[in-house]
């Protein structure tokens, strides 16, 4: 096999099924893996979540992940934010011609491990190869299916004034990652994404009370710009306590260097949680117990007061709003 992808990998030929073959089948085999225009797969009884999403990233390696590992942790979260447990999951690559094979093995290997970790079958997929310039270097398509656990109701409209709100771990990391491997700005901090797969961390709330309001995961924009949809879509305020907003020394520097804000940074690993005040405590404690949420916190709670917006309580007890962000701070980070 070639070194690098060409035209003909995407013909639909014999290099076509050479490179299913050596690199996605390789890595992908299961049960359910098909070589048919469409998997079969046995389902339980009971509700579906059902989402898809595009990675786009660049670069496609950086430290903590790579496109692959993203694609595959982007949509499992996706699905364990609704309560549902990552069952399968679809990809399509869009590759570019000249595209190094080592490369998209690596991609590839990163993808089996992910989804091993995160308990979800790869079944079905699809590859195209663009001219060069067409793409740059490698998109990535992933759908998926998961199954909807007992007692489990979430959604951006049910916070509720007295809920607490709780993020899983120290936030901005993946956006600072991107922003420092792009290497425009000369600064050299010791900061790796927090990309995860988080289905074990909300099993492990769910074991606590399935009485969790929201669950969102705080992607492209970060946790401020969920807080503000949450906020909106319920019709509540939300104040947050700065000093309580777990931040990472080396993100905090970078942010205080370039005026950036971290509660608008990416996160890839992070979740956003709406619950009763009553029962926080020990979800924190739950997540604290997990991989990849160890320093989850309370950082604030909804309020009846100044719907639709975000109140923060500096560390004088002063308070302001959380200003928007205008435009795209990082583009193409996921």
């Amino acid at each position: 096999m070639n070194d690098r992808v060409t035209l003909a990998h995407g013909a639909g030929g014999r290099q076509t099924a050479e490179l299913i073959d050596k690199v996605f089948k390789a890595h992908f085999s299961n049960p359910q893996f098909t070589s048919d225009d469409a998997a079969v797969l046995q389902m339980q009884s009971g509700k579906l979540a059902f989402t898809t999403d595009g990675f786009i990233v660049s670069p496609p390696f950086f430290p903590g992940g790579n496109i692959g590992k993203l694609s595959i942790c982007g949509t499992v979260n996706d699905l364990s934010c609704m309560g549902a447990k990552p069952l399968y999951l679809s990809c399509a690559f869009v590759i570019e011609e000249g595209f190094e094979m080592a490369k998209l093995e690596e991609i590839a290997a990163a993808m089996e491990e992910t989804a091993a970790k995160a308990g979800v079958r790869i079944v079905a997929g699809d590859t195209k190869v663009a001219g060069k310039g067409q793409v740059d270097q490698l998109f990535i398509t992933t759908t998926g299916i998961g199954q909807i656990q007992e007692g489990m109701d979430t959604s951006g409209a049910y916070a509720k004034p007295g809920d607490k709100v709780i993020v899983s771990g120290d936030i901005g990391r993946h956006g600072c990652t991107i922003l420092l491997a792009r290497d425009e700005f000369g600064i050299d901090a010791d900061v790796t994404s927090d990309c995860a797969p988080l289905w074990a961390n909300v099993k492990a709330m769910m074991d606590v009370t399935n009485d969790i309001h929201v669950i969102r995961d705080a992607t492209r924009g970060g946790v401020g710009t969920v807080l503000y949809e949450i906020a909106e879509q319920s019709q509540v305020g939300i104040r947050l306590d700065t000093q309580s907003i777990p931040v990472q020394d080396g993100v905090k520097g970078v942010c205080g260097m370039l005026g950036l804000e971290p509660l608008y940074l990416a996160c890839e690993g992070r979740l956003v949680i709406f619950a009763l005040a009553d029962k926080a405590d020990a979800l924190v404690e739950a997540l604290r117990g997990c991989e990849n949420s160890e320093n989850a916190a309370i950082i604030g709670e909804v309020t009846s007061d100044l719907p639709g917006h975000v109140i923060l309580r500096t560390e004088i007890g002063a308070q302001t709003m959380l200003s928007r962000p205008t435009g795209e701070l990082l583009p193409r980070i996921c």
